[in-house]
């Protein structure tokens, strides 16, 4: 299977990444010449991490009848200082809102979205050291 996406340039340091999908911009810090008009590359990186992660999770909640009132996902990296900038330590934050939790359930599709399912955070591990935990806010 291939995926295929065009980024186009939109004047200054703004640009359309379209993909079959859809389409996100993508804007440098106004410190280089952006305008704060889209995300920046790396933090679309993190993006794609979370929200690999969160279909998984929805998807396999659902089929376990586990589901929860609401959830998040928190994404903290560390980049390193040298070019080229890289993220070298991840930790993800699973935040699951509600009451009643089937802990055992939650903790099982998060753990199979992290270990089997999530390609992205796959290719996140090739190059960082990454880490999760679950939180649980009672509502």
């Amino acid at each position: 299977m291939t995926n295929k996406i065009e980024v186009s340039w939109k004047g200054n340091m703004l640009f359309e990444s379209v993909a079959p999908e859809g389409s996100v911009m993508i804007d440098a810090a106004e410190d280089v010449g952006g305008q704060g008009k889209g995300l920046r590359p790396k933090a679309m990186m993190l993006t794609a991490l979370a929200g690999c992660s969160a279909m998984d999770v929805a998807s396999l909640l659902k089929k376990m009848r586990a589901e929860v009132e609401n959830f998040k996902i928190e994404v903290v990296a560390n980049l390193t200082d040298e070019h080229p900038k890289i993220y070298d330590k991840v930790h993800v934050i699973y935040r699951f809102y509600g009451s009643d939790f089937k802990k055992d359930k939650i903790e099982k599709s998060v753990n199979l979205s992290v270990e089997r399912y999530c390609g992205v955070f796959e290719m996140f591990r090739q190059f960082s050291n990454i880490s999760h935990e679950i939180v649980y806010i009672a509502q």
